[in-house]
């Protein structure tokens, strides 16, 4: 099975699939060229963007990516200060550093192509990078796809499903499950939490301090995101000129923290999901939660009942395990990938994780917890992914805000009742699944339609 630090993932804004996959795409590239022993014959690399990738890539910073992934660069551990001045020095100098040291001609401006005419059958977001030998012969080509949330896959994965949902990983786990039902047939068999059952499947991938060691990462860096979004003020990057409401906003409730007005929860929900999604607009260093477009929900969810309680670490663990389990559930059955399922795949699954995680943490049950899963998706049905100029900011910046709010209350809902709601997570997950594939393609990340186009037009 996949883990769920697959799902929380330290990495770069603006997006999961349009930044950080096709940075682990074209490492990834590179990386097979110099395995095969034909990196020393490159006199020359051509990158194509496809579908999505090529229709909103200018706004997501797509190109800067391919740049990144082609240095050698990986996203979890490069430095995005540095990693612009690196990518700056490419464009200038239209040269590229090799791994074997050497460097070729590279105009990315030439060589980063946006095939807006072709749309892949396989995936949304494809990608095809091809090198040349200095005769001009083609030496080697393969076609990648992002698939959301930073995954990527080959054209032979995705034409091959995983059996029974299970995406197999090379790891056994005590406890597999490919449905929320299996999940908790396991729960009440073993009489264990969903964190629990998530976490023994965690410690057959890697020693439980290791996944510890991790998850405390993770949830630092989460952290730190959203003290850097509260601090940092100014216009974000692009052609909108949106301007960072997070640190206004921080400031006003740091000057009336104890106010009794009911409605202020949802400005601190507010500020800390805004905070996240105005630093991943801005390129910033954030964590897949289980997107780049969604990142600001978990956090915003962690840091105001979880982050400054006593039992912090145990409250931070237990939440990102539980959030992680029905992340999986979506990553397995269905798509987090906007480009596939609009904005219900991206917010509507990070706020289905969000409520999971905070029952648990509350004390509720593993069926509580599938049930605040649940409400958190269905009122996100349908959501769509339609980013004006193709930029992940309007509406992406409050649509994580709201999903903090709606996350919160899908928690609450839950644990007003005992039974499984009427409506169950996996048929939730299945319809957020049918309806993506129903949907149109202006409405999936492509800013062709909705708000993308009446914006501007207006």
């Amino acid at each position: 099975m996949l883990s769920v630090l697959d799902l929380f993932r330290v990495g770069i804004g603006p997006s999961s699939s349009h930044t950080v996959g096709p940075i682990r795409i074209a490492n990834r590239f590179v990386a097979t060229l110099a395995y095969g022993d034909e990196l020393g014959r490159v006199a020359r690399i051509e990158v194509e963007l496809q579908g999505s990738l090529a229709l909103t890539g200018v706004g997501h910073a797509t190109p800067k990516a391919v740049v990144l992934g082609l240095l050698g660069l990986e996203p979890e551990t490069l430095d995005p200060d540095a990693a612009d001045r690196q990518v700056a020095e490419v464009y200038d100098g239209r040269r590229l550093p090799l791994p074997d040291g050497r460097a070729i001609d590279f105009d990315p401006e030439a060589d980063i192509v946006f095939a807006y005419h072709v749309l892949p059958e396989l995936h949304p977001n494809g990608m095809k990078l091809s090198a040349f030998g200095a005769d001009g012969n083609l030496l080697q080509d393969e076609t990648y796809y992002s698939t959301g949330g930073g995954f990527i896959a080959t054209a032979k994965q995705l034409r091959m499903p995983p059996a029974d949902d299970i995406v197999q990983t090379g790891s056994t786990v005590p406890w597999p499950f490919a449905s929320a039902a299996e999940l908790l047939a396991i729960c009440a068999d073993k009489s264990m939490a969903i964190h629990e059952v998530i976490l023994a499947n965690e410690d057959a991938m890697r020693s439980r301090a290791d996944t510890e060691a991790s998850l405390d990462r993770v949830a630092d860096v989460m952290l730190d995101c959203i003290q850097r979004g509260l601090a940092r003020e100014g216009v974000l990057p692009g052609g909108l000129k949106v301007r960072r409401r997070a640190p206004a906003l921080w400031q006003k409730l740091q000057a009336a923290p104890q106010s009794n007005e009911r409605e202020q929860l949802f400005d601190w929900l507010n500020v800390y999901a805004m905070a996240v999604n105005e630093e991943n607009a801005s390129g910033g260093q954030v964590v897949t939660a289980p997107t780049n477009g969604a990142a600001g929900i978990i956090p915003s969810v962690i840091k105001h009942y979880c982050a400054d309680a006593e039992d912090s670490t145990v409250r931070l663990r237990k939440f990102l395990l539980t959030a992680g389990g029905v992340g999986l559930l979506y990553k397995q059955r269905a798509s987090i990938s906007g480009a596939e399922m609009g904005c219900q795949g991206e917010v509507g699954v990070a706020c289905s994780m969000a409520a999971a995680g905070l029952a648990a943490v509350w004390g509720g049950t593993a069926q509580q917890c599938a049930n605040a899963a649940e409400i958190g998706m269905e009122h996100n049905l349908g959501l769509t992914c339609d980013p004006v100029g193709g930029l992940v900011q309007i509406p992406c910046i409050e649509r994580n805000a709201i999903g903090a709010v709606k996350a919160v209350n899908a928690a609450r809902l839950a644990l007003h009742s005992v039974e499984q709601t009427k409506v169950s997570l996996d048929q939730v997950i299945e319809t957020m699944r049918q309806t993506g594939l129903d949907m149109s393609s202006k409405y999936k990340e492509t800013s062709q339609g909705g708000l993308a186009v009446n914006v501007i037009e207006c």
